[in-house]
């Protein structure tokens, strides 16, 4: 019954789009609020990980913390840059290999403080 909804609530938005003269306008929407829902959540499940590990973030060297926090902003501006970097392949391959620096470095850092303790 449960999955009937779901479809049924999916078929509905889909009429939307497919028949009002402003259906586009409404998917776009949509989909920024959905997104807005996302990075929200995201934001908020960061902000309670760091108060949960504050001492953990307040003992390590300010070197480990640059890389941290760098890490984290350079999460940010991919977030932010995402469009313009996936319009070409080369952006692409570069939005990746950031990614993946940035989270490697995060759990460098991590590993490194909760070996040490």
């Amino acid at each position: 019954m449960r999955a009937a909804r779901n479809l049924g609530i999916i078929m509905l938005l889909a009429l939307v789009v497919a028949f009002l003269p402003s259906g586009e306008n409404f998917a776009d929407a949509l989909i920024t609020a959905l997104t807005m829902g996302l990075l929200a959540g995201v934001a908020w499940m960061i902000y309670t990980f760091s108060r949960q590990n504050q001492m953990t973030l307040a003992t390590l060297a300010d070197g480990r913390r640059a890389i941290l926090y760098g890490a984290v902003g350079l999460i940010v501006l991919l977030i932010a840059g995402t469009d313009k970097l996936f319009d070409t392949g080369g952006g692409t391959l570069l939005w990746i290999l950031l990614l993946a620096i940035s989270v490697a470095a995060i759990w460098r850092v991590w590993m490194e403080a909760n070996s040490l303790s």
